[in-house]
């Protein structure tokens, strides 16, 4: 597992696996990689227990072979966090020339979401959407936020949020809906965190 761990390719491939399942070519593509790279990635990640395969039809459907994979992603970057001082005050340094504010926490967000007083959009691809998001959060993929700005309520706060807390997607629609005088900010982390925490979310008009 550890030699499957060490390839930031299959370090991106996991973090995108941990929004949800998905086929070769979607990952592929989310991960920066080509098709041929990222089989090869997958097939290296199965070995190790790390990710499952599944095959509908002519193509193989891959996931996280278990909650506990993307636990200890989150627990690599906790400990890289607190042993390595740069990454941390690189994280300060884009805090403050971003949204200049403090991000939701889970708790806040969903407070706020039972009360009224902000949204919560989804700024990833819409498949990752689709197939998990959080409860009543409205899809919106950072390239359609422009055209689908008038839809979104003038009168809320809007958190964006994306795949985790090193995401940038819900970064960059901060920068963009503050620009044009909306009240934003971001999930302090992203959607694999808020499930583990056995928060509300919905999957294919599912809630579970």
């Amino acid at each position: 597992m550890g030699r499957a761990l060490a390839s930031p390719g299959r370090l991106a491939l996991l973090e995108v696996l941990a929004q949800g399942p998905r086929t070769v070519e979607p990952l592929a593509r989310e991960a920066g990689l080509s098709f041929a790279n990222a089989s090869r990635h997958l097939q290296v990640l199965r070995e190790a227990g790390l990710v499952r395969a599944t095959r509908e039809g002519l193509h193989v459907r891959y996931a996280l072979a278990a909650p506990e994979a993307h636990a200890l992603l989150s627990s690599l970057r906790d400990l890289a966090e607190g042993v390595r001082r740069e990454i941390r005050s690189l994280t300060l340094a884009y805090e403050r020339g971003g949204s200049n504010l403090e991000a939701v926490s889970q708790r806040e967000l969903l407070r706020r979401l039972k009360d009224g007083t902000a949204i919560a959009i989804d700024v990833r691809p819409a498949e990752e959407y689709w197939t998990g998001h959080i409860r009543g959060a409205l899809c919106v993929p950072l390239p359609e936020l422009r055209r689908r700005l008038r839809q979104l309520p003038a009168d809320r706060e809007i958190v964006a949020y994306c795949r985790g807390p090193y995401c940038v997607l819900a970064d960059e629609a901060v920068a963009f809906l503050r620009a044009r005088g909306r009240a934003a900010r971001r999930l302090a982390d992203g959607f694999p965190e808020w499930r583990a925490a056995g928060l509300a979310v919905e999957a294919e008009g599912s809630v579970r």
